[in-house]
């Protein structure tokens, strides 16, 4: 007895269909947050200990949230970009390869550094792609910020 084969069609490893840019952007508004949290954050006297130990605990905790975020959301850029996104997308966004390779590269710099400037043009490219996003979709989807 032969199995019928079925034709089946899938963006993805997984035929979900669920695709969404807010992931990435709840991703770098935290990167963005921490980044001005760390860059707000006064140092105290050096030689009171007790108040250096808070400042080095919450700046290292501000540190690793931000990395864990940036990746987070290099991730999630990386999914649209690599499943989501298709050749006949192109002809709408020439620039889509170029869009995601510097948003990915910000991801990364955002992760090493402590840069307002490379934080906002993380969120900046975040809303690009966003626009690019829903208009291959067909729908007009505002930029809405969780912060």
């Amino acid at each position: 007895m032969t199995t019928p084969v079925i034709d089946a069609e899938a963006h993805c490893d997984g035929p979900c269909g669920v695709y969404d840019p807010a992931s990435a952007r709840v991703a770098a508004e935290a990167v963005q947050s921490m980044t001005n949290k760390m860059l707000g954050h006064a140092c105290p006297d050096t030689s009171d200990a007790a108040a250096m130990a808070a400042y080095l605990n919450t700046m290292s905790r501000y540190a690793a949230i931000k990395e864990e975020e940036a990746q987070k959301c290099k991730k999630e850029l990386l999914v649209l970009w690599t499943d989501f996104f298709k050749p006949q997308h192109l002809e709408a966004n020439p620039d889509l390869h170029d869009v995601f390779w510097k948003a990915a590269k910000l991801c990364s710099a955002c992760k090493v550094e402590v840069s307002a400037v490379h934080a906002q043009e993380l969120m900046d490219a975040v809303e690009t792609i966003h626009a690019m996003f829903w208009a291959a979709k067909g729908r007009d989807v505002p930029w809405i910020r969780a912060s």
